[in-house]
C-alpha cells in the first residue's frame, strides 16, 4: 500500500474523527452504530485510495461513505424506532450534490455525553472516546480505572444513549451547570493524555493538546460567564507555555524547577493570565481556577527568578478542601517539602492511603525526591517504583540518573 494513502487516512482520522463521529451520531442517535460506520469507511479508504488515488476532499469522502454505511445498517435492522433517523440520512444522501457541509458539532456531542440520563462516572470517559478517539485502555489510565471496567462502562453508556433516544442538542441554559463539569473534565483529561506524550511516540494521542485547547476555547465562547471554563483554558495555556522547555537539546527530560524560563512562551502566559483574571472577576472560585493559579505562581519565576512556594502551598490547601484528589494531595505534599522541609513533605505523603497511591507514578517520584534529600537509602527503592510506572523513556532515564545520584550520596555520607 502506498505510504501516501495510509498517511492521509491516519492524518484525517486524528484530525477529523471526533468531528465526523459527532456529525454522524447527531443524525443516527446511535453512537455505537456511528462508530462502526466510520470504522468501515476508514477500512474502505485504505482499500480503495491506493488504487484510485486519494480524493481531493478525503474528509468529505469518509463522511459520505460512513453515512451510506449507517443507512444500510438502518435498512438491515428494520427497527421501527430507527426509521426516522434512517430516512433523514437517506434524504441527505439524495440531496447531496457537493462536499458535505461539515459543521463542527463536537461541542454538541460533548454535552450530549453529559446528559443526566447517563451514568455520571461514564460521562467524561464517553466524551474522550466518542469525540477525541481515545481507546478504553488510555481512558482507563487517565481515570485510574481497570481497562475492562472502563470498557463495560462505555458500552453501557452508548446503549443508554440509543435506547433512551437522548436528543443531540446543546442543553438549555438552566441545564448547563449539571453538564459543564463533566465536559471540562473530559477536555482536561484529553489535554493531560496529549501532554504526557511530548515525544509524540503514540500516534493515537497526536494532536490532542491542540484539540483540547481548541475545545476549551469553544466552551468559553459558548459560556463566557462560566469562570471554571476560563480557568481550564488558562490552566492548559500555562502548562503548554512551558512545552519547549520540557526537553533539552538531546531530548532529555527537564523538570519544572530546572527549566529555562526564557524558553517559555510569553504569548501563551499572557493569554493565560488574562483568562484567569477574567475568571476571578466573575467570582465563585473553583478547582480549575485554583489549579491555574498554582501554575501562574510557577511562571512568575520568569520575572522574579524564584518560586513562591508558600503561595503554592496556600493554593493547594484551598484546592485540597474542595477537591482532595490523589493528584492534588501529592502536589500539595511536594510543595510542602519545598517550603517546610523534606520531612514535612514526607509526612504529608504519609497521610495519603497506601492503596490509593500504589500505582500512582507521581507519588513515588515525589517520595523518592524527598527521601533523597534527607539521605534515606529507601530513596532508591522509591525511584525504582517510579521508573517502573513511568511510560516516557526520557522520564525513566531522568529518574535513573536521580536514583544513581541518591545512591552515590548515601554511600559517601559519613557514618
Amino acid at each position: 500500500m502506498p505510504h501516501g494513502a495510509r498517511e492521509t487516512a491516519e492524518t484525517v482520522a486524528r484530525a477529523a474523527y471526533g468531528r465526523l463521529l459527532a456529525y454522524l451520531a447527531a443524525r443516527s442517535r446511535d453512537v455505537a452504530a456511528a462508530e462502526d460506520a466510520l470504522a468501515e469507511a476508514f477500512r474502505a479508504a485504505l482499500e480503495t485510495w491506493p488504487e484510485r488515488g486519494v480524493p481531493d476532499q478525503p474528509e468529505a469522502w469518509l463522511f459520505k461513505a460512513a453515512r451510506r454505511n449507517l443507512t444500510h445498517a438502518g435498512r438491515r435492522a428494520s427497527v421501527r424506532a430507527a426509521a426516522g433517523p434512517t430516512l433523514q440520512l437517506l434524504a441527505e444522501e439524495r440531496q447531496d450534490r457537493g462536499p458535505a457541509p461539515f459543521l463542527d458539532e463536537r461541542l454538541k456531542l460533548l454535552f450530549v455525553c453529559a446528559h443526566p440520563a447517563i451514568d455520571p462516572a461514564a460521562r467524561a470517559p464517553l466524551m474522550l472516546q466518542t469525540v477525541l478517539g481515545l481507546d478504553a485502555a488510555r481512558i482507563a489510565s487517565a481515570f485510574l480505572v481497570a481497562p475492562a471496567a472502563m470498557g463495560q462502562r462505555l458500552v453501557r453508556a452508548k446503549t443508554r444513549i440509543r435506547d433512551a433516544g437522548i436528543a443531540f442538542a446543546v442543553p438549555e441554559p438552566t441545564e448547563l451547570p449539571e453538564r459543564l463539569g463533566a465536559v471540562l473534565d473530559a477536555i482536561y483529561a484529553a489535554y493531560g493524555s496529549g501532554w504526557e506524550d511530548l515525544a509524540g511516540a503514540d500516534a493515537r494521542r497526536k494532536g490532542l493538546v491542540a484539540e483540547a485547547i481548541g475545545l476549551a476555547r469553544l466552551v468559553v465562547a459558548l459560556l463566557p460567564g462560566e469562570p471554571e471554563a476560563r480557568g481550564l483554558l488558562a490552566l492548559m495555556l500555562y502548562c503548554e507555555s512551558r512545552s519547549a522547555a520540557r526537553r533539552d537539546a538531546t531530548g532529555a527530560f527537564v523538570p519544572l524547577s530546572e527549566q529555562d524560563p526564557a524558553l517559555w512562551s510569553g504569548e501563551m502566559i499572557g493569554e493565560a493570565e488574562r483568562e484567569l483574571a477574567a475568571a476571578s472577576s466573575l467570582g465563585n472560585p473553583g478547582r480549575l481556577q485554583l489549579e491555574a493559579a498554582i501554575q501562574s505562581v510557577h511562571v512568575q519565576r520568569a520575572v522574579t527568578g524564584w518560586t513562591n512556594w508558600e503561595a503554592v502551598v496556600t493554593l493547594y490547601d484551598g484546592l485540597a478542601r474542595i477537591s482532595p484528589t490523589i493528584g492534588v494531595l501529592v502536589g500539595r505534599a511536594a510543595a510542602i517539602g519545598e517550603t517546610r522541609g523534606a520531612e514535612a513533605g514526607l509526612a504529608a505523603l504519609g497521610q495519603i492511603a497506601a492503596a490509593v497511591v500504589r500505582s500512582y507514578q507521581p507519588y513515588w517520584a515525589a517520595r523518592a525526591h524527598l527521601l533523597a534529600r534527607i539521605g534515606d537509602p529507601l530513596a532508591h527503592q522509591a525511584y525504582a517504583t517510579a521508573m517502573g510506572l513511568a511510560e516516557d523513556p526520557a522520564v525513566k532515564a531522568f529518574l535513573l540518573t536521580r536514583a544513581q545520584a541518591a545512591t552515590a550520596a548515601a554511600v559517601s555520607a559519613p557514618a
